[in-house]
């Protein structure tokens, strides 16, 4: 723990523990793309948010490394000194404003996730995994590296008011929570089923079933059980995981 991270708040602190945490098992499970995608928090209580610093591979990132910028992308803190992301601070202060109920936010461009960003037919509900966002999963089209203040309107426009991922038209793939937890949840969901549908779909469309109606719409309602929402032994499994590993993603 370095002298800054000592003098913030716990609430700040817990914040930055989480989403390097996330970052750290998102190199785990191979969704990193060299440097080149991004996570973000809130800092509780405040409109400014935390994400990674442009230049740290994501085993790399650790807690007291995370830069911290308002919303207006103004450089509140930065330890590497590597400053952040432009595409990175565009779509998350994009998401962060339209979603202010959103604590984390998470975009990846896994290679599952992409090929499935370029399908005409979207994720399709052929696994159990596709039910947790199948349904709540809206499309944003492309329009180049997201370097264009522009962009955000229309982001924010087909992210809508209550979706917690959206896929990026021939890009990748992005999700949010009202916690680091809850959107890890979203994104491994959703990672999960498109691997699962690129796997099923070698054989072609025609041989790959999809779920009857009724089924895909119960499933839908389990997942989304209030009282399934309050269960969190998953993320702690996930940080035992890391710390089993040897990773002072803390530090």
């Amino acid at each position: 723990m370095t002298g800054a991270t000592k003098s913030m708040s716990a609430e700040e602190r817990q914040a930055r523990v989480d989403l390097a945490a996330a970052y750290q098992l998102a190199a785990h499970f191979r969704w990193s793309d060299l440097i080149y995608t991004h996570f973000s928090a809130k800092v509780p209580g405040t409109e400014e948010i935390l994400i990674n610093p442009f230049g740290l591979m994501f085993d790399e990132i650790t807690a007291s490394s995370l830069v911290k910028i308002d919303l207006d992308g103004k450089v509140l803190s930065d330890p590497t000194g590597y400053g952040i992301n432009l595409a990175g601070y565009v779509i998350h202060s994009c998401v962060h404003r339209a979603r202010p109920e959103a604590h984390a936010v998470l975009h990846t461009h896994s290679r599952a996730g992409s090929a499935v960003s370029a399908m005409k037919c979207g994720l399709l509900p052929i696994s159990q995994h596709a039910m947790r966002v199948q349904k709540r999963v809206t499309y944003h089209e492309y329009e180049g590296i997201a370097f264009e203040m522009s962009e955000q309107e229309r982001l924010a426009r087909d992210l809508g008011p209550t979706a917690l991922s959206m896929i990026l038209r021939n890009h990748g793939l992005l999700t949010l929570g009202s916690s680091v937890r809850e959107a890890f949840d979203v994104m491994y969901f959703l990672e999960s089923a498109c691997q699962i549908q690129v796997d099923a779909m070698v054989g072609g469309l025609d041989n790959v079933t999809l779920m009857p109606p009724e089924a895909a719409s119960l499933a839908d309602r389990q997942f989304h059980d209030p009282q399934r929402s309050r269960r969190t032994r998953d993320w702690e499994a996930l940080l035992r995981l890391l710390d089993r590993k040897g990773i002072d993603y803390r530090a």
